[in-house]
């Protein structure tokens, strides 16, 4: 594994990880944006080819743990390009609403072209939201999920705790995200994918080799499944478990509010 750098002259109390690199927090989000604003109009192939397609069952997955029924609110946030909205938009019908949330208007203007071209345009709804600062009244949701987002996150504690805030009490958070592998061999064999094939792949598909570089370095970085169910329980929520998809290379936490 590559090893981290730090940019000079900079608090370490104001510093966070971009990919292996270490930067001031107040940079982070435009260093973030940048990379989705690049990856954009490809991020759907993008993913098929990465992860085999195997994206769609764990998501799949994610939708049958949400408990998302008809007349439903639900919060599918750093939604991207909209896979988790159309699923949730089919379950709530017309009396319920969902709200695909996303920092990047990039990532948003795909995903609302998505939407309109499935036929999708009576009960979403979209809006460009900082997960660290959500523009929602308090008890709202009955569901949130975040579905490959919370790693890209400056401050992931306050963004759980702003999410935490908007749920209804009886609500539900479900977070997929990139995670541990849980087998050494399997450890390897995903390491030597990540920094050495993926780059590789983006470069030919999107012309940006360093975008799919800092994705494979921002998973490393992420905490592992234990610590996020720390997380979630120290932002309020309870009862959070979690399920490791794909030996670990993906997991589903779920936490409630009451």
């Amino acid at each position: 594994m590559e090893k981290q750098t730090q940019e000079k002259d900079v608090n370490p109390s104001e510093t966070t990880h971009f990919g292996f690199r270490t930067v001031a927090k107040n940079n982070k989000a435009e260093m973030v944006a940048d990379v989705f604003h690049s990856v954009a109009a490809k991020y759907d192939l993008m993913n098929d080819l990465m992860s085999f397609g195997i994206h769609r069952i764990w998501k799949r997955y994610t939708i049958d743990c949400s408990g998302v029924r008809r007349g439903h609110r639900v919060l599918d946030l750093a939604g991207g390009t909209g896979d988790l909205t159309a699923k949730f938009s089919r379950l709530v019908g017309e009396e319920g609403q969902v709200v695909l949330a996303d920092i990047n208007d990039s990532m948003l203007k795909v995903g609302r072209e998505k939407m309109r071209n499935k036929g999708i345009v009576g009960n979403v709804s979209y809006v460009q939201a900082n997960a660290e600062a959500l523009p929602f009244p308090d008890n709202y949701f009955d569901c949130i999920t975040i579905s490959f987002g919370l790693r890209n996150v400056t401050e992931k504690e306050k963004a759980l705790r702003s999410m935490f805030r908007v749920l209804k009490p009886g609500g539900r958070l479900l977070v997929l995200e990139f995670s541990k592998p849980v087998l050494a061999p399997l450890s390897k064999i995903y390491d030597t994918y990540s920094f050495h094939v993926l780059p590789r792949i983006g470069q030919m598909v999107t012309k940006d080799a360093e975008s799919y570089r800092y994705l494979a370095e921002s998973i490393r970085m992420h905490p592992d499944q234990e610590t996020l169910k720390g997380m979630m329980a120290d932002a309020g929520f309870e009862n959070v478990t979690y399920n490791n998809l794909t030996g670990g290379i993906v997991a589903l936490h779920r936490g409630y509010k009451f």
